[in-house]
């Protein structure tokens, strides 16, 4: 063997050497006791995910959901339990919606106004019009003749068959690719020519037309999954009456100038535009109320907070995460009440088993991700370090690490390294320990696309958990399927075991976990951390 490897193993070898025995196995057997044999995390998910939800930042429904988490942390004795607020923009909620084709025949239509659109005057009958707009030269083919009518502004989707990888469980193959070496970052292609964005909103709104209805992106979104992989997982979609919502319309100054709009079932929409081709009329009924919530004396944005105090290292932090805030269109249990719930029940095995960590170990329930990681990066700009300079600030030297949970309801397999592969020898023993839970790999990759990036791109260590993704890809991200009926009870309960241990672990350790020599950000525009989103 090269003398290289051999005193890269010995490296390895007295690193975990050192890390097994900081671990405290008498407490790590009480957490799994605690949390596999009297778990209360489906209670949890249960509240979030069918009583308060949707959970759209600025709603009343988020406002309610965080008076009953706080009031449960507290319960538990959770200390120093707050919500820290910030601005986000006009808040959201849908009071009523009705749809259905009257022309040439009955049908009950499948679909959810998209968040932040404007109303309807009541009850509303029109024909339907398909709207071929693909660059800004098609716009006044169409000028001053869509007043009161509803628009279909996308061709028809092919519909596929059921059939191949519809829920995802990490088998052998895809773990080892997930240890594998990151793969070489795919070739970007220019993007073809299109509408300015925003430009078709406006022009819809401008020419009053009743309302706009569409299918769907036609990109499938993976949401923190890794690129150039098999990871990456394209998975098909079931339709079938299963409708993938994007944000929608603006919440700022701008909330509600947007014509009333809704996303139907794609089958919906394909009959409609195949009966419109063959020259048949096509009327719709429909009704869209909603109401705006402006920010009139109090800050519509908000994160959770909550903290077991550490001893002799309890000015140091290690912060468990998961956003608190869902999408409109179901009561976002598996996106992400379950993974709210498995911190927050993370946190009650900690208290009921007494344990007593170094470090201070605090909760984070993040709002506003969807919007774009608004509530986490509000938190790292107060507390941490400036996105746009990387100055840090007070607290960026107390954090020893951020760990995370967004990707769906399934099992904790092992976690992404995020690229910081000092950490790789301090982890390996604790998923040795978890094994008989399913816990197995590190994943030399870096995922996107929910808060652990916020942490990630001033260069503190933080990492998403990997998870089976189960049908999360396929069926209930950002769709009207997240019910708790996709929640796996087995798999929740290990969640919140798994991510109790590695808190646990982290913060009893001597030395704060390493820190990669390249922070990922940097590069961010210089605006406010809370205009993220827009």
């Amino acid at each position: 063997m090269p003398r290289t490897l051999l005193l890269a193993g010995a490296l390895a070898a007295s690193v975990v050497a050192v890390s097994a025995r900081e671990v405290d196995h008498a407490t790590v057997a009480a957490i799994r006791d605690e949390g596999l044999h009297r778990s209360q995390v489906m209670e949890l998910a249960g509240w979030l995910g069918d009583v308060y939800g949707p959970r759209l930042t600025g709603s009343p429904t988020i406002e309610e959901a965080g008076r009953w988490a706080m009031r449960q942390l507290r319960e538990w004795g959770v200390a120093n339990v707050r919500d820290e607020r910030f601005p986000f923009g006009a808040g959201w909620s849908l009071e009523r919606f009705h749809a259905q084709m009257i022309e040439p025949g009955v049908m009950p239509i499948i679909g959810h106004p998209q968040a932040w659109t404007s109303s309807t005057p009541g009850r509303v009958t029109a024909d339907v019009v398909r709207v071929d707009i693909r660059s800004e030269a098609d716009f006044d083919a169409y000028r001053g003749k869509l007043r009161g009518v509803i628009v279909l502004p996308q061709p028809a989707r092919p519909v596929r068959m059921l059939e191949g990888n519809l829920v995802l469980r990490m088998d052998d193959a895809l773990l080892a690719e997930a240890a594998g070496p990151p793969p070489r970052a795919a070739v970007r292609r220019p993007a073809p020519a299109r509408v300015p964005a925003g430009a078709l909103e406006r022009f819809f709104l401008e020419e009053g037309v009743a309302a706009v209805l569409d299918r769907g992106s036609d990109a499938f979104m993976v949401n923190a999954a890794p690129s150039g992989s098999r990871l990456a997982w394209p998975a098909q979609r079931t339709d079938g009456g299963t409708i993938f919502l994007g944000r929608g319309g603006p919440w700022d100054e701008r909330a509600g100038d947007v014509a009333p709009s809704a996303t139907i079932a794609v089958e919906h929409y394909n009959r409609m535009v195949r009966l419109l081709e063959r020259g048949l009329p096509v009327r719709v009924e429909i009704d869209i109320r909603t109401r705006f919530h402006p920010e009139d004396g109090q800050l519509n944005g908000f994160n959770i907070l909550g903290e077991i105090p550490g001893s002799d290292l309890r000015d140091e932090v290690v912060m468990l995460g998961a956003h608190f805030d869902s999408t409109h269109a179901a009561t976002g249990a598996t996106d992400n009440a379950g993974g709210t719930a498995a911190m927050m029940e993370a946190l009650r095995i900690l208290q009921a088993v007494g344990a007593a960590p170094r470090r201070t170990i605090r909760i984070a329930l993040w709002g506003a991700e969807e919007q774009g990681l608004i509530g986490s990066r509000d938190y790292v700009c107060r507390h941490l370090a400036d996105r746009r300079t990387l100055a840090p600030g007070a607290e960026y030297e107390k954090l020893s690490a951020y760990y995370n949970l967004d990707n769906g309801p399934g099992r904790i397999r092992g976690i992404w390294l995020q690229g910081n592969d000092a950490v790789a020898p301090i982890f390996e023993p604790w998923i040795e320990d978890l094994a008989d839970l399913g816990v197995s790999t590190l994943g030399r990759r870096s995922t996107r696309g929910t808060d652990h990036v916020s942490f990630d791109e001033v260069g503190l260590p933080a990492f998403q958990f990997m998870q089976d993704r189960l049908e999360y890809n396929s069926r209930t991200h950002h769709s009207n399927m997240d019910f708790m009926d996709r929640i796996q009870p087995e798999d929740l309960t290990q969640m919140a075991v798994v991510a109790a241990v590695f808190a646990y672990n982290t913060a009893m350790l001597d030395e704060r976990l390493p820190r990669k020599a390249t922070p990922a950000g940097g590069r961010q525009p210089a605006r406010p951390c809370t205009q993220e989103g827009q």
